[in-house]
């Protein structure tokens, strides 16, 4: 029986996995229309009351992403509002979802990798996580790879989808 080569171990490609990047914390959602009258009308006053009597403090070391999920039309203060009542406590705050808060801990943390290290070299964005990394994280790691990689694909070694070749000069 003849001994079984693992190919891919043994090969120049080199993987990118964004799970590696994936930030440790807790994320959590803030619906502000818990806030609004019958969850569509903001009445400042009262906006202001729910805002000075929450407690903030359970947002301690958290990534929070802070949105409104009726049609109820907000004026951007109020969520500016939202950020600065969060600000004493959560590690980071932005207007939308969990997946806008991981995209936007995601391009923070892609820019400031050197990528040199894949100069001239094949590489893989690993495709399968079990984390939720958002699509827009595995964009901008191609974007940051291009300039760099000789070749960049997607997916697992054994099923990769080329997206990229550097030109012959």
């Amino acid at each position: 029986m003849e001994e079984i080569i693992n190919k891919v171990a043994n090969s120049a490609l080199e993987v990118f996995d964004l799970e590696d990047y994936y930030p440790k914390g807790m994320r959590v959602q803030i619906d502000i229309s818990q806030w609004l009258l019958e969850g569509f009308l903001l009445k400042e006053k009262d906006f202001r009351e729910h805002l000075k009597n929450h407690d903030w403090s359970q947002y301690q070391d958290q990534y929070v992403a802070v949105n409104c999920s009726t049609d109820a039309i907000i004026p951007a203060w109020a969520l500016i509002l939202v950020g600065v009542h969060l600000a004493p406590f959560a590690k980071k705050v932005v207007n939308g979802t969990i997946e806008d808060l991981d995209a936007s801990l995601y391009e923070e943390l892609l820019s400031k990798i050197d990528y040199s290290a894949y100069k001239g070299k094949p590489v893989i964005v690993k495709g399968c996580s079990r984390k939720p990394v958002p699509m827009r994280a595995y964009i901008l790691a191609t974007n940051y790879l291009q300039p760099f990689a000789r070749s960049i694909m997607y997916g697992e070694a054994c099923s990769a989808v080329p997206l990229y070749k550097e030109s012959k000069k």
